[in-house]
């Protein structure tokens, strides 16, 4: 199979970032600086974090270069799941994805969740999620 890199979406920094001007417009700064750092975070990574869709797993690389993104801080190992080890998976909200889940087996017997937010192109990733991992069970964009 065609390796597949879903194209970076803006659209969740640049609602968030919009959000935070918003917030702190109207004097509401409390809630603008997270808001706002979280906006600049998720700017900076749609810019770097790559999904690597190749014939056997999902990888996670770094830059144009596509770089190994290193060891998963959260779990260990390297941040790289086969398809075969997928019990589930979910893209939220199908409109206008901003999560998507996925449990694996390759990390822990019993099952491994990850939480991804959706930097790259809510479609693109879907379509290769049910083409790589199977179908979603609960959700898809309409």
């Amino acid at each position: 199979m065609e390796t597949v890199i879903p194209e970076p979406d803006y659209r969740i920094p640049i609602v968030l970032l919009g959000l935070a001007g918003g917030l702190a417009y109207t004097d509401n700064l409390v809630p603008a600086v997270p808001v706002g750092l979280l906006g600049l975070l998720l700017l900076f990574q749609t810019t770097r974090v790559r999904f690597v869709f190749d014939d056997e797993a999902l990888e996670v690389k770094v830059g144009d270069e596509l770089k190994d993104s290193g060891e998963n801080v959260f779990v260990g190992g390297k941040n790289r799941w086969k398809y075969s080890t997928f019990v589930n998976w979910e893209l939220w909200w199908p409109n206008f994805p901003i999560l998507v889940y996925f449990k694996e087996t390759q990390t822990k017997p019993e099952g491994q969740i990850h939480f991804f937010p959706v930097i790259f192109n809510g479609k693109q990733l879907y379509d290769v999620m049910v083409e790589r991992a199977g179908p979603s069970q609960n959700s898809g964009p309409k």
